[in-house]
């Protein structure tokens, strides 16, 4: 609808320069604030916000710093339990140990809900360089049911020896269960320094 100015009403001059002034204004606050001032502090905030966060997480790290390093020094003393390392000396013995510690765990829930199993399982190289203890991984595949899975992921984590889950990929099977790949790993028990 087109207003004739030179027709119309005073009403209608005064709406039709209210929306004009409004019009002006929005567009004087963007192409001269927001643009210039606002988006970029807002931008500023935002950035400050995550190393606020970023801050506060390697604050915390760093506080727990003394605590890991008694508990590394108490387990180079020996401090750990007996139990806590792989039992065998040589990584490839100690793989083969920790298929068969796997399978143990998966064959105690086999019966559970809708049942588990292990189509698959192989060791995987490990370049342990200068690290004080020595890891030893195998990558295995589960098929199981959800209860069983997380029955078995469970065992894994409570039991001995600490054995850690370092990757989790969960997908569909075609069965209708869960098909988990991972990698579960140990560590050998330091050997004595020989003198």
């Amino acid at each position: 609808m087109r207003i004739d100015l030179k027709r119309a009403t005073p009403l209608q001059s005064r709406i039709a320069a209210l929306v004009l002034a409004l019009v002006a204004l929005v567009l004087a606050y963007f192409l001269l604030l927001h643009w210039w001032f606002v988006a970029p502090l807002a931008s500023v905030d935002g950035q400050m916000h995550d190393l606020r966060q970023l801050h506060a997480k390697y604050a915390a790290a760093i506080a727990e710093q003394p605590v890991l390093e008694r508990r590394v020094a108490q387990l180079r003393r020996g401090g750990a339990t007996v139990d806590a390392f792989l039992s065998e000396a040589d990584p490839s013995n100690a793989a083969a140990d920790l298929i068969q510690r796997a399978s143990d765990v998966v064959a105690a829930h086999a019966h559970e809900g809708a049942g588990c199993n292990m189509p698959s399982k192989m060791p995987i190289e490990q370049d342990s360089g200068n690290e004080p203890f020595q890891r030893v991984s195998v990558s295995i595949t589960l098929d199981c049911g959800m209860q069983p899975l997380a029955a078995v992921l469970h065992d894994f984590d409570r039991g001995l020896p600490y054995l850690f889950v370092d990757s989790l990929t969960l997908a569909r099977s075609p069965t209708g269960r869960v098909q988990a790949q991972l990698s579960l790993s140990g560590y050998l028990r330091p050997r004595s320094p020989t003198p």
